[in-house]
């Protein structure tokens, strides 16, 4: 695997003590992706995704904001 230019973007902490952190990883091919990090206790989810996946899942996430926000 090529070497990478990471850049953090985000750090928070999500209920039942989940700690997130989203970062840009660049790849020197030029290939950039949204790396996702997810810590529960001792456990770790990472997962890189593209823009249009990221666009996606962006969108549901805010279209069910929206929709469960109390006015």
């Amino acid at each position: 695997m090529s070497d990478a230019s990471i850049e953090r973007l985000d750090e928070f902490s999500a209920p039942y003590g989940r700690d997130l952190i989203l970062e840009d990883v660049e790849y020197e091919s030029g290939l950039r992706l949204l790396r996702i990090r997810i810590r529960e206790g001792n456990r770790f989810t990472i997962m890189d995704i593209d823009t249009e996946t990221a666009r996606h899942w962006g969108s549901a996430m805010l279209a069910w904001a929206d929709r469960t926000t109390p006015a």
